[in-house]
């Protein structure tokens, strides 16, 4: 058997139905709970919060890596997230995400280029195609410029 290259996370659980995983490099910790319509106490993000938040974060990352490379020092983002789940199976049925983006100085032509970058998102490709996945852009327009 070939040794394993250490782990990238490590999670214990601690009852009730709450998980605590482990970021090993970093050291960083980040706590589940069962949300309070599967069992939980819903004290903390879900494991599909989780997700719904990733999906969120990879968008704002991959804009945030592109307006770097079209020349844009200062970017600004902020984010509202929300997932509605489904039933038979129990699974995340779409997560909506309004995304208000600020960078000074961005053009029409950027902008449209920077949504489009979104939506080679990894962890989008990684859901399963059922999920629906809905990112609203708004642009503070007070920073945009006309030209290209």
């Amino acid at each position: 058997m070939t040794a394993l290259s250490p782990p990238h996370f490590k999670l214990s659980y601690q009852d009730p139905f709450r998980t605590v995983m482990e970021h090993v490099k970093s050291g960083e910790h980040v706590m589940t709970d069962a949300p309070l319509d599967n069992n939980g106490l819903g004290e903390a993000f879900s494991p599909t919060d989780l997700v719904s938040a990733a999906l969120c974060s990879c968008v704002m990352t991959i804009m945030g890596i592109k307006a770097k490379s079209l020349g844009y020092p200062e970017i600004k983002m902020e984010a509202r997230v929300w997932k509605k789940m489904a039933s038979n199976p129990r699974r995340i049925a779409s997560i909506n995400i309004k995304l208000e983006v600020s960078i000074t100085g961005v053009s029409e032509k950027h902008q449209q280029i920077l949504e489009r970058t979104t939506r080679a998102c990894p962890v989008a490709r990684s859901l399963h195609a059922e999920v629906q996945k809905n990112v609203m852009f708004s642009w503070d327009h007070s920073q945009t410029s006309t030209s290209a």
